[in-house]
């Protein structure tokens, strides 16, 4: 099928030590209509954010001169793109921390390219829907905390700021636009495929509490409703300034 406006020619990084599954990887990218770069270690994807910005990085842990994990905190700080990490490691305790560290989707190796490009497009369309902030609606103000949804910049009460990473604000914006409503997991992931296994909604809501709530454990913003989703339990204003 051919992709969406939103997903044309959308530029994607990828970062493969391995030389064929690099080259399969920006074969499939071409096929579906993406435009693929390849890099074989975190230093040269480093490098050339210097000079031009990735919509997604598509991000092996497993690297020749640097860990992963340290190249996915990287990424966070000095650019605003989606991540998908393909990687051999498939325990649990690396999906996790993958996951808290700014992934936006975990793949595990050998992967079907068309499972792969589909989880792409996913990824895209949540960072499409997240869209740029409407004019007087940029800053979302909640229980002393707000939200520049330009920057993706959190204030807190006591003015300390955070730079939120790109599937925590995605999340948190489906909150601020739709308070004291059940949300389902797959409304927050905005995907309809969501598969049941998939907890990466869970590692998200757990980020969220553990910045947003005097004590994560008892949640008195983001509630979860057992057997139907979250709720996020806020007044919420809305400003341009």
């Amino acid at each position: 099928m051919p992709n969406p406006p939103e997903e044309r020619g959308a530029r994607i990084f990828v970062v493969e030590d391995d030389s064929e599954v690099q080259q399969l990887l920006l074969h499939t990218l071409q096929a579906f209509g993406f435009a693929g770069r390849g890099f074989r270690d975190g230093g040269s994807l480093l490098r050339a954010l210097h000079v031009e910005r990735p919509d997604l990085c598509i991000v092996d842990l497993g690297l020749p001169d640097m860990d992963g994990m340290e190249l996915l905190r990287e990424l966070g700080q000095r650019c605003d793109c989606g991540v998908l990490i393909l990687t051999g490691r498939g325990h649990t305790a690396d999906r996790v921390m993958g996951l808290e560290t700014g992934g936006d989707d975990y793949v595990v190796k050998p992967f079907e390219p068309r499972e792969l490009v589909a989880r792409i497009r996913s990824i895209l369309r949540r960072r499409a829907g997240g869209g740029a902030a409407a004019p007087g609606r940029r800053f979302a103000r909640f229980a002393g905390w707000t939200l520049d949804r330009a920057s993706n910049v959190l204030r807190g009460p006591d003015g300390s700021e955070q730079l939120l990473g790109t599937a925590e604000v995605q999340v948190l914006r489906s909150f601020l636009e739709r308070p004291h409503q059940i949300l389902t997991r797959e409304q927050l992931m905005g995907t309809r495929d969501l598969s049941p296994l998939d907890r990466s909604i869970d590692v998200r809501i757990s980020r969220l509490r553990r910045r947003l709530e005097a004590d994560p454990h008892n949640p008195k913003l983001i509630r979860t409703v057992y057997g139907a989703g979250y709720l996020f339990a806020a007044e919420v204003d809305w400003a341009a300034q």
